[in-house]
């Protein structure tokens, strides 16, 4: 993918200390040296090892974060919003990172962001798959609607940016555009804070039920959780490096790479612990999880900016991500729609809202594919 006509083309990727870094630039060197079918299967072995790599240590995550949940007296859909979102949501950050300091390849950082913000809605339509017998809307709190509307609201408002090729004067490097997104999040997050304050009796049933966690320490569960997530970042490290000899090897592009592959691996733990969250009947710690990582995402894409020293991120990504921004703000609306309407059964293995979602998400493959 080059750069659009008028902006200044790449510049080498600069060298980060740290051996870390190094490990990884030297094995997307080696990466480049692979020719032919042998480069095709070293690339797919390697996203493969780091998508499992994730999801175990995703799932581990999870499990630890819930235990200091209830360690600290946190609710069950703050939890989702907030603590397990940001959680499952630090691939796509150390993903993004990566992306732009070492690898150099601002379409992948921005393709992963949005990309995951559409298979995080594809989730919640999967989800309805395996929850029975009624819509998995209709057990969901209203309140998950402020959510969504704050995760419609900031993916609007990247799209816009991307329409208007962020022309807005920026701040040293860093687009206005970024600043808002960050003020944008804090105050959802304080708003969804007041409104869960306001379900104190509820919140007092639920913390009246018997601990699960009572014979785990809390520092034995933030050390777990501090090494789970170490490994989450070094795996994560890899896969800009991975996606661009995708990108290349199978002349598929960045932006569909970005967009479809690399955001599927750095999604699946938003996967694995929205599954096993319904499976356990917290339907609310599900749904919070996958729209408060919507939300947390384009948080991301501030943070990616501002390690983006070349000018504002979103100039440098292509338009053809305006698909998946449009695509992640409509399935968002439709879920809305299913939140509000509430049907009390489904005729089929979805519910009428869960298709519709479904069937965007298709449409958006299918487009990006087409502009690849």
């Amino acid at each position: 993918s080059t750069a659009p006509p008028g902006r200044p083309p790449r510049a080498a990727a600069p060298r980060s200390p740290g051996s870390l870094l190094s490990g990884c630039r030297a094995y997307r060197e080696g990466i480049e040296r692979a020719e032919g079918s042998s480069a095709v299967t070293v690339l797919w072995l390697a996203f493969f090892g780091c998508t499992a790599v994730i999801v175990y240590s995703g799932m581990k995550l999870s499990k630890y974060g819930d235990i200091i949940a209830e360690k600290t007296g946190l609710g069950g859909t703050w939890v989702g919003v907030v603590l397990m979102a940001s959680v499952t949501s630090l691939p796509e950050l150390v993903t993004g990172i990566s992306s732009i300091t070492y690898a150099d390849v601002p379409d992948i950082a921005v393709g992963n962001v949005l990309g995951a913000c559409v298979l995080n809605m594809f989730t919640l339509a999967l989800l309805d798959a395996v929850h029975r017998p009624a819509p998995l809307s209709a057990r969901a709190h209203y309140g998950h609607v402020l959510a969504a509307a704050f995760g419609m609201l900031l993916l609007s408002l990247v799209v816009v940016n991307l329409f208007l090729d962020e022309r807005a004067a920026p701040l040293g490097w860093i687009s206005p555009s970024s600043l808002l997104f960050i003020l944008l999040y804090f105050v959802a997050i304080r708003l969804i804070y007041s409104y869960e304050k306001r379900r104190l009796s509820e919140y007092v049933r639920e913390r009246a039920e018997e601990l699960r966690y009572e014979k785990v320490p809390l520092r034995t569960a933030l050390l777990n959780y501090g090494l789970n997530a170490l490994v989450v970042i070094i795996a994560a490290l890899f896969l800009p490096g991975i996606g661009e000899g995708l990108a290349r090897v199978t002349g598929l592009g960045q932006t569909f790479v970005g967009t479809i592959f690399i955001a599927v691996s750095t999604t699946l733990p938003e996967l694995v612990v929205s599954f096993s969250a319904v499976r356990m009947g917290a339907v609310d710690l599900a749904i919070g999880n996958l729209f408060g990582s919507n939300i947390f995402n384009i948080l991301i894409l501030s943070i990616d900016d501002l390690f983006f020293t070349r000018g504002p991120l979103l100039a440098f990504a292509q338009p053809d991500h305006i698909v998946s921004g449009l695509s992640a703000t409509a399935m968002t609306a439709v879920a809305v729609i299913g939140l509000t309407y509430r049907a009390e059964r489904k005729r089929l293995p979805l519910a009428w809202d869960s298709l519709g979602i479904i069937l965007i998400y298709l449409m958006n493959v299918m487009v990006l594919y087409m502009l690849r």
